[in-house]
C-alpha cells in the first residue's frame, strides 16, 4: 500500500475513533468498539492486530496468521492510570521505525484520542443530566448532551444521512507565494470575493480560512504555531525555492497535502519531470487567472478523503475523471465542480425551502475523484464500482508506466465489464476520436471546444439525472418528461410497460431519484434488477410505493404550506402565510419535528406523545394588515387600548388568508385556540411570555359565517395585543422598541373532549426543568410539574393546583390536611353553549369557570381524584368513598395508570438539551386510550427559562453576619446585585388580607414613582405575588411591579405562605434576571428584619406600603447552588 493510501486509511480510522470517543459511552463499550473498527477492515487497513490493555482487561481484535511488526504506545486512563495500545501492521518498511513515520504518527494520534476520552469522562462525572438511569428513557449512546444533535442523528428522514457526510472539511489553508503573486491573485482574480462568494452562493457553510506566507521561514514559523489542512504553493519566477520548501515540509509533516499552482505550461512540464523522481507535492495545478481553481482544489481534497465515508454511509455517487495533463484537469475540475454544485443547488431549491436541509443536502452531491494513469483509475473503479456515476476519460495516458495511445479506450472496456450501464465520456483534443466514442457507446467532448463548459453542463443534466426525467420507448424516442417528483410519480403510473422496462434495466430511475436527494428510495431500487420482479406491474407498484413512503417520511415533522383538499395530520405544522413563525411558532414547529422524528414508542409504549393540529400565520400577514388598513397612525397616537382593539376588529385580513381559513374551518369543527406568536415571544434571548393575547373559540355556532368571523376577530385581536398597555410596559422595561415586534399567530385544534356543553382535557399543566423549590431529597435540576383538571389557564394563572416531582411522583409535598385546603375546586372549560361571543370581553369570552363537582358528574375525575378523611387525616385514592374530593392524580402518579411522570421527565430532559437552557412546557393529557392502549400526552408549548446572572458563592460565615437584613434558603436567581438602595415593603402592622386588590393598585403607583426616579428596588410582601386568588397573595400583573429587581414573598403570623408555582409571571421574572425569595418566618434560618427597614429614611408611604431608602447600596447575594439568599446593609 502506498504512503498516500496509508495516510487516507489512517485518517479514516482516526475520524472513526474520534466519533466513538465523542459519544462518551462506558469504558468497556468504548474500548470494544475501538477494536471493532479494525476488525471490520483488517485486510484493507493492513493492520493485522490491535490490542488495548487497561486495568487488567484485554480488548483485542482477531489475530492474523502473519502478525507483521507491532508498535506500542501508552495512554492515560482514569486517575492518570496508564494503559497500553498495541497495533501490528502486516506490511512495513525500514522507514516505518522512524519517529515521524506514518505508522508511528498514527499510533500517537490513536493513543492521544484514548487519553482524551478518559479525560472527558472524568470531567463529566458531575454532569447531572447524564445519570446512569437516563438509559431508561434514552439510548446510552449520546454524542453530546445537546439533544438537538441526538435528534438530528436519530432523524428517520433522508436528512439523517447528510449529517454524517463529509466529516473532513478544509478549514485552514496555508497559501505560500511571493507578495507580488499574492497581489496578482487578489487583484486580477478577486480571490477572496470569488472563492468565499462561491461558498455562500452554494449553501456551503464551512468557509476555509487562508493564512499567507511569503517566505519559507515564515511558512515554517506558521506551521509550527497551528494546524493546517492544506498547503497551496503558488510558484513564481523562482522554481528552486518551492522544491526545497515543499520537500522540507513533506519531511516534517508527511500527512499534510501540498498542492502546487504553476503559472504556465513550461512550469508544469518542469515540475512534472521532477515529480517523477521526487514526490514533493501531491498534485500540480495550472493557474489560468480563474479563482475557481482554488475552490476545485479544496473540494478535490475533501472528496478524496471523504469518499469512503460518504459512499458507505450515504451511497453518494462518484464521478471519475482520468486526465494526466494538469492544464486540462485544472480546467475540467473547475467546470465540473461549477456545474455539479449549481445543478445540485437548483434541484435543492426546487424541492425544499428548508435552509438546514439545503445545507445538509449539498453534502450528498457526487464526489469527484481524479486519476492520472490507468492503474490509479482501475484501483478507484475496483474500490467504488457500485457507486460510480460516470467515467470521464482522456485517450492517451500512462499504462504500466508508459504512455499508451488508447489507454482510455481500454479503461472503458474494463469498466463495462464491471458496470455495464455506466455513462462514459471520452474527451480528447483529437476530433477523430468522436467515432471511436460512438463505437464504444460513449459521449465525446472535444477538449478545445469553444463551448466546453456548456458541453459538460449538458452531459451532467441529460445523462446524470440532474435535469428532467425523459421517459423513452424501447427505441429511445421521447414519450413524456418529468421535471419534479410529483410529475415523475404521475407519469410512472401512465407510461407503457416497455418504457418502464427500458429505464428500469438501465438504472435510470434510481439515478434520477438519487440526484434529487431521495437517497432511501434510490437505495431500495439500486440492488434490485428488473428480473427480480415477477412482472412489470410489480415493478411499477414497487416504485410508486417507495416514492410515497419516503416522501411521506420526509414531509413528516416539517412546516409545509397549507393546501386545500390535502389530508391534515398532526405530523406537520401547516403554514397559512409567509414570514417568521414567531417565538411560540418556532417552539411548536421544533416540538412537532422532534415528536415525529423520534421513536418515543420504544421508550414509553403506554403513552403517545403528540402535538395538536397546528397552523401558523407568518408575520407577513401582520405587516400587510397594518399597512393595508392604515393602522400606523392609531397605533402611535391612541392611548386607549380598547379603541385600538375596535380599530383592528373593523380592519380586514388579506383575501388569501381568509380563503385559507374558510377552507380550514370547513373541516375543523372542534374548538380552536388562537395564540400569539411574537418575534421575541418565548425566544431564548428574551421571552415575552404571557404578554400577548390568546383566545379559545368554542367554534360551535351552526352558522358557518359566524364561526369564521369569530376566527377572523380573534386573529385581529392577537395582532392588536402588540399595542396593549401590558405589552408596552414590558417592552419599555427591557429597553426594546415596540416597532421591532411583529406578530405571527398560531391556530391549534384545542385538546380535549366534549362533556355535555363543556370541552376540556382531563389534565393540563406546566412543567419546569429546574425546580426553584426542591423538597426532601429532590434536586433542583430534576424539575417540577403542576397539574390540574381542565384547561391549562387554571395552572398558568397560579391557582390552587397539584405540584409534584416528575422524578419522585410519590413524594407528598404537603400534609393531607394541607392538600385538602389547597386542592383544586374550580376548573376552566370551553363553553360550547356560547355560540355568539364578544371577543372584546377578553380571554374568558368563550370559556366558563366551573365547580369541580361538575367534572366529577361528567366522569372525568376517575383517575384524577382522591377522597380526604378528616377524622383520620388521610387520603384514599379514587372516588369510591364518600367525603371531600382532592385533585391529586394519585391513580396516575402513584399507581401508574399512565406513565405521566416518566413522560414529563423525558420531555424536560430532552427539551433542556435541545434548547441549551432550562425550559418550561405547557401540556395536556387525554386519558382516553387508543386501540393500542395508549393515552395521549400533548405538548402545547415549550419555552426557555432564562437566567443570565453570574454565579455567586456565599460562604457559611456570611449567613451569620449581623448586617444581614434578610436571609432565606428558598429562592431563585443567582449572582450579585449591588446597585439598589431602596426597599418597597408591606408594613406587617397594616396588612389586611381582604384588601389585597387595593394593595395591587397602590404598588402600581409606587412602581410608576420609582420608574420616574429611574430606580430599581427590592419588593417585599406577604403571600403569593401575581396570584389571581386575592386571598392568598397580592394579585399584581407584571407591569405593576416591573422595576423590582428582587421580589420577596413572605409569611406573617396570621397569614401562612403558600409559595408560588410556575406561571407566566414567574417566567418573566426569571427571564429578566429578577431575584425571587421566599421567607417563611416560622423557619429558624429565614428572617426579615422589619425594624431595620422601618428605621431607614421613608421617602414615600401609602396605606399599606413604605419605601425605605438606605444611605448606601445594599449587597444582595444569590447562591443558587447552595440555595442561600441574603440581603445585607
Amino acid at each position: 500500500m502506498s504512503e498516500e493510501s496509508s495516510f487516507l486509511n489512517y485518517l479514516e480510522i482516526t475520524n472513526k475513533v474520534n466519533n466513538i470517543i465523542l459519544e462518551k459511552r462506558n469504558v468497556d463499550d468504548t474500548l470494544n468498539r475501538l477494536v471493532d473498527i479494525i476488525n471490520e477492515k483488517q485486510e484493507e487497513y493492513e493492520i493485522s492486530f490491535i490490542r488495548i490493555f487497561y486495568r487488567g482487561t484485554e480488548y483485542k481484535s482477531v489475530e492474523s496468521v502473519s502478525m507483521g511488526v507491532c508498535f506500542e504506545n501508552h495512554f492515560k486512563g482514569e486517575g492518570n492510570e496508564i494503559g497500553l495500545l498495541q497495533v501490528c501492521f502486516s506490511n512495513y518498511v525500514d522507514e516505518d521505525f522512524e519517529n515521524d513515520s506514518t505508522k508511528n504518527l498514527f499510533l500517537q494520534n490513536f493513543s492521544e484520542l484514548i487519553s482524551r476520552y478518559f479525560s472527558s469522562i472524568n470531567d463529566s462525572e458531575g454532569d447531572k443530566y447524564a445519570k446512569a438511569d437516563e438509559s431508561e428513557y434514552i439510548e446510552s449512546s449520546t454524542i453530546s448532551l445537546k439533544f438537538l444533535q441526538r435528534f438530528l442523528n436519530k432523524n428517520t428522514h433522508s436528512r439523517d444521512v447528510y449529517h454524517d457526510l463529509m466529516p473532513f472539511k478544509v478549514k485552514e489553508i496555508l497559501l505560500i507565494s511571493s507578495l507580488y503573486d499574492a497581489y496578482a491573485i487578489d487583484r486580477e482574480g478577486r480571490f477572496s470575493e470569488h472563492m468565499l462568494g462561491q461558498y455562500g452562493q452554494l449553501n456551503l457553510t464551512t468557509f476555509p480560512r487562508i493564512t499567507g506566507a511569503s517566505s519559507s521561514n515564515q511558512a515554517f514559523e506558521i506551521l509550527e504555531s497551528k494546524h493546517f489542512d492544506l498547503i497551496i504553493y503558488m510558484v513564481g519566477v523562482n522554481k528552486k525555492t518551492p522544491l526545497v520548501t515543499c520537500r522540507q515540509i513533506k519531511k516534517r509533516y508527511p500527512y499534510l497535502p501540498i498542492y502546487m499552482l504553476a503559472n504556465n505550461s513550461s512550469d508544469i512540464t518542469y515540475f512534472q519531470d521532477i515529480t517523477a523522481d521526487f514526490n514533493f507535492a501531491d498534485k500540480i495545478f495550472s493557474w489560468n487567472g480563474n479563482t475557481n481553481i482554488f475552490f476545485s482544489m479544496i473540494k478535490l481534497l475533501e472528496d478524496k478523503i471523504n469518499v469512503v465515508n460518504d459512499t458507505e454511509i450515504g451511497n453518494v455517487r462518484v464521478i471519475l475523471l482520468v486526465e494526466d495533463n494538469p492544464t486540462y484537469y485544472s480546467r475540467y475540475l473547475s467546470f465540473l465542480y461549477k456545474v455539479l454544485m449549481e445543478q445540485t443547488k437548483r434541484i435543492i431549491d426546487d424541492v425544499s425551502t428548508d435552509e438546514l436541509y439545503k445545507v445538509l443536502r449539498m453534502r450528498a452531491r457526487p464526489k469527484i475523484l481524479l486519476a492520472t494513469d490507468y492503474e490509479e483509475a482501475v484501483s478507484i473503479i475496483k474500490k467504488h464500482k457500485k457507486y460510480l456515476l460516470c467515467l470521464i476519460t482522456d485517450v492517451k495516458f500512462n499504462m504500466k508506466g508508459e504512455l499508451h495511445e488508447s489507454a482510455g479506450i481500454e479503461l472503458i472496456k474494463y469498466t463495462r465489464k464491471k458496470t455495464k450501464n455506466l455513462p462514459t465520456v471520452i474527451q480528447s483534443s483529437d476530433a477523430s476520436y468522436e467515432e471511436v466514442a460512438k463505437e464504444n457507446n460513449s459521449l465525446f467532448i472535444y477538449k478545445n471546444s469553444e463551448t466546453l463548459y456548456l458541453d459538460f453542463q449538458r452531459f451532467i443534466t441529460k445523462y446524470l439525472g440532474f435535469g428532467d426525467f425523459v421517459f423513452k420507448d424501447k427505441d429511445e424516442n421521447e414519450i413524456a418528461r418529468a421535471s419534479n417528483i410529483n410529475e415523475f410519480e404521475r407519469l410512472i403510473k401512465q407510461i407503457p410497460d416497455e418504457s418502464l422496462l427500458f429505464h428500469g434495466s438501465h438504472d435510470h430511475l434510481s439515478m434520477w431519484l438519487m440526484a434529487r436527494g431521495e437517497i432511501k428510495a434510490a437505495n431500495k431500487l439500486i440492488p434490485k434488477k428488473v428480473s427480480d420482479y415477477s412482472d412489470i406491474d410489480e415493478l411499477r407498484n414497487s416504485i410508486l410505493s417507495l416514492i410515497s413512503v419516503y416522501r411521506s417520511e420526509r414531509a413528516s415533522g416539517n412546516i409545509i404550506p397549507y393546501e386545500h383538499g390535502k389530508n391534515i395530520t398532526e405530523a406537520n405544522v401547516y403554514s397559512l402565510s409567509e414570514g417568521s413563525l414567531g417565538g411560540k411558532g418556532r417552539g411548536l414547529a421544533f416540538i412537532n419535528a422532534l415528536i415525529n422524528n423520534y421513536n418515543f414508542n420504544k421508550i414509553l409504549p403506554d403513552i403517545k406523545i403528540r402535538t395538536p393540529k397546528t397552523f401558523i400565520i407568518g408575520t407577513k400577514e401582520f405587516e400587510g394588515f397594518i399597512d393595508a388598513n392604515n393602522l400606523q397612525e392609531i397605533i402611535v397616537k391612541e392611548q386607549d387600548y380598547k379603541n385600538i382593539q375596535c380599530a383592528f376588529i373593523k380592519s380586514h385580513l388579506s383575501k388569501e388568508l381568509k380563503g385559507k381559513l374558510k377552507n380550514l374551518l370547513a373541516v375543523i369543527t372542534n374548538p380552536i385556540a388562537v395564540r400569539s406568536s411574537g418575534m421575541f415571544e418565548d425566544s431564548i434571548s428574551q421571552p415575552f411570555a404571557g404578554i400577548f393575547e390568546t383566545y379559545l373559540l368554542p367554534n360551535s355556532n351552526t352558522d358557518f359565517e359566524i364561526r369564521i368571523q369569530q376566527t377572523y376577530d380573534a386573529i385581529k385581536l392577537v395582532f392588536a395585543s402588540v399595542y396593549s398597555n401590558i405589552a408596552k410596559g414590558y417592552v419599555e422595561a427591557i429597553s426594546y422598541k415596540l416597532e421591532d415586534e411583529k406578530m405571527a399567530v398560531v391556530l391549534q385544534e384545542a385538546v380535549g373532549n366534549q362533556f355535555d356543553n363543556l370541552y376540556y382535557p382531563h389534565i393540563s399543566g406546566v412543567a419546569h426543568s429546574y425546580n426553584y423549590y426542591p423538597f426532601a431529597h429532590m434536586k433542583p435540576e430534576e424539575g417540577f410539574a403542576v397539574a390540574a383538571v381542565g384547561l391549562g389557564k387554571y395552572v398558568v394563572e397560579g391557582q390552587k393546583a397539584f405540584r409534584f416531582s416528575p422524578k419522585y411522583p410519590g413524594i407528598e409535598i404537603n400534609s393531607p390536611k394541607d392538600q385538602f385546603k389547597n386542592s383544586q375546586v374550580k376548573f376552566y372549560a370551553i363553553d360550547l353553549a356560547r355560540k355568539n361571543i364578544n371577543l372584546l370581553d377578553g380571554e374568558m369570552a368563550g370559556l366558563s369557570y366551573n365547580d369541580i363537582s361538575i367534572a366529577e358528574k361528567q366522569g372525568t375525575l376517575n383517575h384524577c381524584s382522591s377522597v380526604y378523611n378528616a377524622d383520620s387525616n388521610s387520603i384514599y385514592p379514587g372516588l369510591k368513598k364518600s367525603g371531600p374530593r382532592i385533585i391529586n392524580f394519585a391513580n396516575i402518579l402513584k399507581y401508574n395508570y399512565i406513565p405521566l411522570h416518566k413522560t414529563l421527565d423525558l420531555v424536560l430532559n430532552l427539551g433542556r438539551d435541545a434548547m441549551g437552557s432550562e425550559i418550561e412546557i405547557e401540556y395536556a393529557v387525554d386519558l382516553n386510550k387508543d386501540r393500542d392502549g395508549r393515552a395521549s400526552f400533548y405538548i402545547l408549548q415549550i419555552k426557555p427559562l432564562i437566567n443570565t446572572v453570574k454565579e455567586c458563592n456565599i460562604k457559611m460565615s456570611e449567613t451569620k453576619s449581623e448586617s444581614n437584613i434578610l436571609l432565606t434558603n428558598k429562592g431563585m436567581g443567582n449572582g450579585l446585585i449591588d446597585d439598589i438602595d431602596n426597599v418597597v415593603f408591606v408594613d406587617p402592622d397594616k396588612f389586611d388580607k381582604s384588601k389585597t386588590e387595593e394593595m395591587a393598585l397602590e404598588i402600581e403607583e409606587l412602581n410608576a414613582y420609582m420608574k420616574s426616579l429611574n430606580k430599581h428596588y427590592v419588593l417585599i410582601g406577604p403571600g403569593r405575588w401575581g396570584t389571581r386568588d386575592k386571598w392568598i397573595g397580592i394579585p399584581v400583573k407584571w407591569h405593576q411591579i416591573s422595576n423590582a429587581r428582587v421580589i420577596v414573598e413572605t409569611s406573617l403570623v396570621n397569614f401562612p405562605l403558600d409559595s408560588s408555582s410556575g406561571s407566566h409571571f414567574f417566567h418573566n421574572v426569571t427571564s429578566m434576571d429578577v431575584g425571587y425569595f421566599t421567607v417563611q418566618n416560622e423557619l429558624n434560618k429565614s428572617f426579615i428584619k422589619y425594624d431595620v427597614l422601618k428605621a431607614q429614611n421613608i421617602i414615600r408611604e401609602g396605606s399599606y406600603f413604605k419605601i425605605a431608602e438606605f444611605q448606601k447600596p445594599l449587597t444582595i447575594k444569590m447562591d443558587g447552588k447552595k440555595r442561600i439568599y441574603l440581603i445585607r446593609d
